[in-house]
């Protein structure tokens, strides 16, 4: 029987994994091999690759940022810095979920749970105060005629509509937080769109460092 593998991204994983982006996302630009590879290396804890019968079919991305300085409108390049996770940030306290994309042919198979899972676990061990993100509205385009963005949301959360993402989402226990307008320019089925998420961590405690934060503050200490 084919057993489910989520682990850590590494560098061999690279040119499966945008192999696969481009299976998935085929009107927008795919990432390039350094890119991948440079968020390896900026942030190797928050990377995920899931295997299903030996085989690359899900990708979940992230980097730590301090919500406050993005918590008005910006767009996914701004962000990410174009994919390259500049913006990593180790004194920051939200893990910002950058990418998820599972296989066509294995949708269904709780591979996005799966890899929402290794985000949440993730953001449990580094003791950071929640998961943010930006997802793609992509059943927007098809009543976008009918109704604004924002309403097409409330009428997900009210399940008068299922949007593959979004009601994906909810029910992996996010909360709605509004619409981010320009997000991703080539996303053509959301229209740039996308709906601002969050998922609070029970486990955060304020009173302790995050798993990141003692490392930072040792590079500090270190001699030049």
């Amino acid at each position: 029987m084919p057993k489910l593998i989520v682990r850590n991204t590494t560098p061999n994983d690279i040119d499966a994994l945008v192999r696969l982006q481009r299976e998935v996302y085929p009107h927008i630009p795919a990432w390039q091999h350094d890119r991948v590879a440079h968020q390896i290396e900026l942030f190797p804890e928050g990377q995920f690759v899931a295997f299903y019968d030996d085989r690359l079919v899900g990708c979940a991305s992230s980097l730590v940022i301090q919500w406050d300085e993005w918590s008005e409108p910006h767009t996914w390049d701004e962000i990410t810095a174009k994919g390259t996770f500049e913006t990593h940030d180790t004194a920051g306290y939200t893990l910002y979920g950058a990418e998820v994309f599972v296989a066509p042919l294995l949708r269904g198979k709780r591979l996005g749970h799966a890899l929402y899972e290794a985000r949440r676990r993730i953001c449990k061990t580094l003791n950071l105060r929640r998961v943010i993100a930006c997802g793609r509205l992509p059943g927007y385009h098809k009543v976008a005629d009918q109704m604004s963005a924002e309403l097409y949301a409330r009428k997900v959360l009210w399940g008068d509509i299922t949007d593959p993402v979004l009601s994906f989402q909810l029910r992996e226990g996010f909360r709605y937080c509004g619409i981010m307008k320009n997000y991703i320019a080539d996303d053509h089925e959301s229209l740039g769109y996308a709906s601002l998420i969050v998922w609070l961590n029970p486990d955060y405690d304020a009173s302790r460092p995050t798993g990141l934060q003692p490392a930072r503050d040792a590079a500090k200490d270190m001699p030049r």
